[in-house]
């Protein structure tokens, strides 16, 4: 079976979903305690790197999306799929799990 290299120029997500780079977890708490890996929560917020084409309609129209690449997002919790590509942490998930774009 032959190996396969992905990187996010190659992953293009298709119908409403969306390829996020996590962000880096919190390593300390606001009062200055040190983290370790197993006490980390996974982040909720990211940076759009790729966008589907949107949801398709009844007449075979797409539906623009409402994210764009280069935004900032919080989504939901345990929403989508966690891809790693290279030593970046990805997760790729619906539109409808974006809760927020922040500015």
């Amino acid at each position: 079976m032959a190996a396969v290299t992905l990187s996010v120029s190659t992953v293009k997500p298709l119908g409403d979903r969306i390829l996020i780079k996590v962000s880096e977890a919190e390593e300390k708490t606001a009062g200055g305690i040190l983290l370790p890996d197993t006490a980390k929560e996974k982040p909720q917020v990211g940076e759009v790197v790729q966008v589907g084409p949107g949801k398709r309609n009844d007449d075979g129209s797409y539906q623009a999306m409402e994210v764009k690449v280069g935004d900032k997002v919080l989504y939901s919790k345990y929403a989508g799929t966690d891809i790693k590509l290279g030593t970046d942490d990805y997760v790729l998930l619906r539109e409808s799990d974006v809760l927020a774009a922040l500015g």
